[in-house]
């Protein structure tokens, strides 16, 4: 069987793309289930349990990840084939790193599809070996029979960072007139193990250079740089931890503070929870205003960028000369 992607100069080509993120739960009783799939089945208390399960209840039982990822798939998948030329198609697919469709069932169902050649693209902007490799790790052991070529980060990708711009501007309207000009934007990301810093991980490198570039779009802001959702763990994780930022300018006489998470790109449990809720939470108590950007989620700008990023790397392979 000869897969479209492989077509001869001058036939029909269809390429492909698998779009992955991190999954989560469709329902609270999926919770258990999943979290074990995260902590690779580890001895994990019923309180551990308890408490992740009260944290989907309060952001409605569920997480949104995977129909936000597809939407951010059907984004992708409009730019790249209003951009291709004649004769060419793309189909976009997406699996779960930790719920479903698992990215092994999803590059089974490619190879069942026929197809031979695919680019990889983790929704995540910013490289670590212990994210970004771990998704690529999954691919290199999933896809036999399917040669793969990896985007492994998309920090200072342009669509990005012009959506990012977008939804602080659309979130500073939440504050009032006159003091919105001046109120400091804390820039977060996931923290991750200190222990990454042993390899020469870039994760850091990676963020800085996203926050050195949105600092530059907003000059007459304070800006500031934070981590956020460090696992229950008794290894150090990377800080600040935004809680501490917040608590920091509370000290300082600030009352308005705004949370920009660029180190996600759509809504789930990080966003929902940790902000939405707990440092929403934190910001009541000291009687001050914060609000968060809407996710870049979908973003035209975003998936254009993305899209014509993705049409690079099949250039650079050789698949394709347009």
């Amino acid at each position: 069987m000869t897969s479209e992607s492989t077509a001869s100069p001058g036939e029909h080509a269809t390429h492909h793309l698998l779009i992955m993120a991190y999954g989560g739960p469709d329902k609270i009783e999926d919770v258990r289930p999943y979290l074990l799939d995260v902590r690779h089945h580890r001895l994990t208390s019923e309180e551990v349990f308890h408490e992740i399960e009260e944290r989907y209840k309060l952001i409605g039982g569920r997480s949104p990840i995977l129909e936000l990822t597809r939407a951010q798939g059907d984004g992708i998948e409009q730019a790249l084939n209003e951009q291709a030329p004649d004769g060419e198609t793309w189909k976009v697919w997406d699996g779960m790193r930790h719920w479903y469709p698992y990215i092994s069932e999803t590059l089974s169902e490619m190879k069942g599809a026929g197809v031979e050649r695919a680019v990889t693209l983790v929704m995540a902007p910013h490289y670590s070996k212990m994210s970004i490799g771990v998704y690529n790790k999954a691919v290199d052991d999933a896809a036999s029979g399917i040669e793969t070529v990896a985007i492994d980060r998309w920090n200072l990708l342009p669509g990005y960072l012009d959506a990012l711009e977008e939804r602080i501007h659309d979130a500073l309207r939440k504050f009032p007139e006159d003091v919105r000009d001046n109120v400091p934007v804390i820039f977060t990301a996931h923290s991750l193990p200190e222990r990454i810093r042993e390899w020469n991980d870039p994760y850091e490198s990676d963020l800085q250079a996203t926050y050195e570039a949105m600092k530059d779009r907003f000059p007459g802001h304070s800006t500031e740089w934070a981590f956020q959702s460090a696992a229950m763990t008794r290894d150090p994780w990377l800080g600040p931890d935004a809680s501490e930022v917040i608590d920091r300018l509370h000290r300082d006489g600030v009352e308005h503070v705004l949370i920009c998470p660029v180190g996600f790109v759509c809504e789930h449990v990080e966003i929902l929870y940790d902000i939405d809720v707990e440092f929403a939470q934190q910001a009541r108590g000291l009687g001050m205003q914060l609000e968060r950007i809407r996710m870049v989620n979908d973003h035209p700008k975003m998936m254009a960028g993305l899209a014509q990023l993705v049409r690079d790397h099949v250039r650079n392979a050789g698949w394709a000369t347009a």
